[in-house]
């Protein structure tokens, strides 16, 4: 009998636990409402950001054609999750289908990597705009950034098959309780039946490569872009600062959210309900804050957002 009839015959369903210690029925409903809220407002801002590249072509460069992108993943990144912890909250239904679950540790494993060929790519442009400002126009155009964008998407999205494909050549023969409030593939993993070393070990390597490579080329980048800043005049200076701080805050965010998680899980005597709101957070608190910080620090989103809502007479024209 092959690994994987084994494998459905043996586990048909993974009991999603959810927080240890929030269990009754008030802290659910707190978790649900605050959950809620906040999935909510994700959906909401980031489909304005979206609506708002759509309808003003002036934001139709390289540099929007990425925040639109982003945007985009932190909408499917949070729907991946997030709706399924809600049901968790709001009902006792914390049965997974088997392959439902891998599904799920499937795409939170590829659009995680995504994001991070995605903060890459917003740093090699960048990079470009403000080191070879007279090229930038004839290497960044809004085709070639459309096809770096494709191959970030296919790239994040190949690189987790080989760690859920190793995942699936073990048995589940049970326990088959997760305790998560979604299938996390760590959490998945050690419930399998085996020796299961040497998979965690690929698995974490391949997890630090696509996070640390990425993260290792933003960091020398903005050192080049630190060198050409300080080679120009002060006005240009200040505006080249201005725009590359607000990429910064959102590659701080989501590699500082992703060290959070990466640390609570090895730091003994952290709670298990600290390590588990550390990992839902990296699914909530970046796409919650990419569009805020973009909207607050970019002038052009600012005011590409009034000129649109003064078209469609949400916003009065007088303002």
């Amino acid at each position: 009998m092959s690994v994987a009839n084994q494998t459905t015959l043996f586990v048909k369903d993974f009991i999603i636990v959810g927080f240890p210690g929030f269990q009754d029925q008030e802290s659910k409903k707190t978790l649900f409402t605050f959950f809620l809220i906040a999935y909510l407002f994700i959906l909401l801002v980031n489909l304005m950001l979206i609506f708002i590249f759509a309808a003003d072509r002036n934001l139709h460069t390289p540099m929007y054609l990425l925040v639109c992108s982003l945007a985009i993943l932190d909408i499917v990144l949070s729907t991946n999750t997030v709706p399924r912890m809600l049901a968790l909250f709001i009902s006792d239904s914390r049965s997974t289908p088997f392959v439902t679950c891998f599904t799920q540790t499937y795409f939170f494993l590829g659009l995680s990597s995504v994001e991070c060929f995605l903060l890459g790519l917003m740093a090699y442009d960048r990079h470009i705009a403000i080191s070879k400002p007279l090229h930038y126009p004839s290497i960044m155009t809004n085709s070639r950034i459309l096809k770096l964008i494709i191959y970030s998407w296919v790239g994040g999205f190949l690189c987790p098959a080989i760690a859920v494909g190793l995942a699936l050549r073990f048995p589940f023969c049970g326990p088959n309780k997760i305790t998560q409030c979604f299938c996390d593939y760590s959490s998945v993993l050690i419930l399998a039946c085996g020796d299961i070393m040497l998979t965690s070990y690929v698995a974490l390597a391949m997890g630090l490569s696509i996070l640390f490579i990425p993260l290792i080329y933003i960091i020398f980048s903005y050192a080049k872009i630190i060198m050409s800043v300080l080679k120009i005049s002060s006005a240009g200076r200040m505006k080249a600062f201005s725009t590359c701080g607000t990429h910064l805050l959102v590659i701080s965010l989501y590699f500082f959210v992703t060290a959070g998680v990466f640390i609570s899980y090895r730091i003994p005597g952290t709670s298990v309900d600290v390590r588990i709101m550390a990992a839902v957070l990296q699914n909530v608190f970046p796409p919650l804050m990419n569009p805020i910080i973009y909207c607050l620090r970019t002038k052009e989103i600012r005011e590409s957002f009034v000129r649109t809502f003064r078209k469609i007479r949400i916003i009065p024209s007088r303002l």
